[in-house]
């Protein structure tokens, strides 16, 4: 799963939940950018409940960004990998991650690269993604 997108013929990355590492990142971002700590705090307890879909931490960490006052605005995923090629995937990840923070597709922007096989990243030793989230208030911020 990258971007909430199965992508077949591709090995999973190992981790407590489908090793989502782009939708991770994503939960990542939506917390920092409510000085809320680590998603892990609430999707580790998740993952040894059985949930196990990275879609589903994103919705808890949607939540935590309405409970603090504020809409995501728009998104930025960056994506080092040597495979799978992410242009192709590139549509249906901002579909997914539309869908699940409320926002339209043209609000959120995909990038990849290979990083030219410099890295273990590029190297195909593993997949590195990073977010950025803006966010605006939905209503007066909490003090």
């Amino acid at each position: 799963m990258l971007g909430g997108v199965h992508v077949p013929n591709e090995a999973g990355l190992e981790g407590n939940s489908d090793g989502d590492v782009i939708l991770h990142a994503l939960c990542r971002a939506l917390e920092q950018a409510i000085s809320s700590g680590s998603f892990s705090r609430y999707a580790d307890e998740m993952s040894r409940n059985g949930i196990n879909d990275s879609r589903e931490y994103v919705k808890v960490a949607k939540l935590h960004v309405e409970e603090a006052g504020y809409r995501v605005n728009n998104v930025g995923l960056s994506i080092e990998a040597h495979r799978p090629k992410i242009e192709p995937l590139s549509e249906e990840i901002k579909s997914v991650v539309a869908d699940l923070l409320g926002i339209a597709t043209d609000t959120i922007g995909v990038n990849a690269t290979t990083g030219e096989g410099m890295t273990p990243f590029g190297k195909g030793e593993g997949i590195q993604a990073f977010a950025i989230v803006s966010l605006e208030a939905a209503k007066p911020p909490r003090r």
